[in-house]
């Protein structure tokens, strides 16, 4: 109120200035009272406008955008003036400190690895960040305020949305059919609904996996026990000659190797999995471990192929020789076992213009369709199970390559054509492939 006193004084002042003034100037024929009267109402007329000007020039102030300070006028109208400016740029920083809090909080959403969706009262979209709209198939942009059962269609989430409890999570595949999707809804605020969304595709993918693993190793380990089983009754009830006994004695030991065997690939598998990488400054000579590989598969050809192993003299490649060793290994016991006899095998080595290396193996054997290749590296995958489970393989030896591969940094492709035979390359990156100084 301190304000008030000093418009008050003015004004009498005013009008005290304007009657002396009025009685100075005017004619002395009037009244001395109405001299008095004019001339304060002049003064009072004079401050009345310029109490306006100052009141229009704020009133001009607070009708634009306010970016510009307010009049800097005396009195009442400065007052205010200032006082008005102080509360909107008070309130502009409560704004822009509000505005970088939701930012912030949007930002932190978006960064979230699963998908937030944000619908009001009328399941409308509000607003999603980019994992969500790549869940759904949406515009975070285009389809904010679109109803979101006319775009995301999927039987399971339309009743999931429209049931009373969502208590769990529903699981659909996504609009592109793709993937799985895991979604959860919870309310929030007045009728509002937040929606998660969380791709599990690799982990269906991995539990599916998981399953068939356990059932086919169940049902590659129940066949040699049901073998082995048939045999002991066998020679438990049964007076068996010299011969049979014999016989059934070979064919109990070949079971058991093979199981033997599955067991062997199966830790091998598991060790791959669970190990870490292998360093890349441990260097394996090449050349001693293609001698070694030739030598069991001169071995377990017994002479029934043509063998050639060429190249990789001065060779080592960064890694591990036994995973090395067990990979080519593997990919040349396959070509014996499914190489007719008199059939040529090659192991071959060449360094690429790149830097990078080639180990290849090359048959003249079956060969394999055009549409099992993609799944050959699949645990018991087996383009003919009869004639694999009859040569000794485990459905194994494939996997095991692609995760040795994998491990170092390398490629594996094959080429097979039916009839034609097959040739399996392993392409080390540069990095991995070095000329040892003695050789150089």
């Amino acid at each position: 109120m301190n304000w008030l006193l000093p418009r008050l004084l003015a004004g009498v002042l005013a009008m005290l200035a304007g009657g002396v003034i009025g009685f100075v100037v005017s004619n002395a024929e009037q009244t001395l009272l109405w001299r008095v009267l004019v001339g304060g109402g002049a003064g009072v007329a004079i401050v009345a406008f310029l109490d306006t000007l100052r009141g229009y020039r704020l009133i001009n102030w607070l009708r634009g955008s306010q970016d510009q300070q307010a009049p800097r006028d005396a009195g009442f109208w400065g007052e205010l003036g200032y006082r008005v400016e102080r509360s909107i740029r008070l309130r502009e920083q409560g704004l822009a400190q509000e505005r970088l809090r939701l930012e912030q909080f949007l930002s932190a959403i978006e960064a979230s690895p699963n998908g937030v969706l944000m619908l009001d009262e009328n399941d409308q979209i509000v607003w999603c960040n980019s994992v969500a709209a790549d869940h759904f198939g949406l515009d975070p942009v285009r389809d904010r305020r679109q109803r979101v059962t006319n775009l995301v269609r999927a039987p399971a989430f339309v009743a999931y949305l429209q049931a009373q409890v969502h208590s769990e999570a529903v699981n659909f595949p996504t609009p592109r059919g793709n993937g799985v999707l895991s979604v959860l809804l919870r309310p929030y605020g007045e009728g509002m609904r937040l929606v998660l969304s969380q791709d599990i595709t690799d982990r269906e993918r991995n539990e599916a996996m998981r399953r068939d693993f356990v059932a086919n190793v169940s049902h590659e380990i129940r066949t040699p026990l049901t073998v082995l089983a048939g045999f002991i009754e066998t020679m438990t009830h049964l007076q068996l000659t010299e011969v049979e006994r014999k016989r059934v004695l070979e064919l109990m030991t070949q079971q058991t190797q093979r199981m033997q065997t599955l067991v062997s690939d199966l830790l091998t598998l598991a060790q791959l999995e669970g190990s870490p990488r292998p360093a890349a400054d441990r260097w394996v000579p090449l050349a001693p471990l293609l001698a070694q590989v030739e030598a069991d598969a001169r071995a377990l050809s017994a002479g029934r192929h043509i063998l050639t192993v060429s190249g990789g003299s001065g060779v080592q490649i960064a890694g591990s020789n036994s995973e090395l060793h067990s990979a080519v290994n593997n990919l040349v016991s396959n070509a014996v076992r499914y190489t007719p006899e008199g059939g040529r095998i090659d192991v071959t080595w060449q360094e690429l213009p790149d830097g990078s290396g080639e180990l290849a193996v090359s048959d003249t054997g079956v060969g394999i369709e055009r549409e099992h290749i993609p799944r050959l590296t699949e645990r018991f995958y087996r383009v003919d199970g009869s004639r694999s489970r009859d040569t000794g393989g485990t459905g194994l030896g494939l996997s095991i390559v692609k995760h040795v591969v994998q491990r170092h940094g390398a490629e594996l492709d094959i080429q097979s054509e039916p009839g034609k035979g097959s040739r399996f390359r392993l392409v080390f990156p540069a990095a991995r492939v070095r000329i040892a100084v003695e050789a150089a």
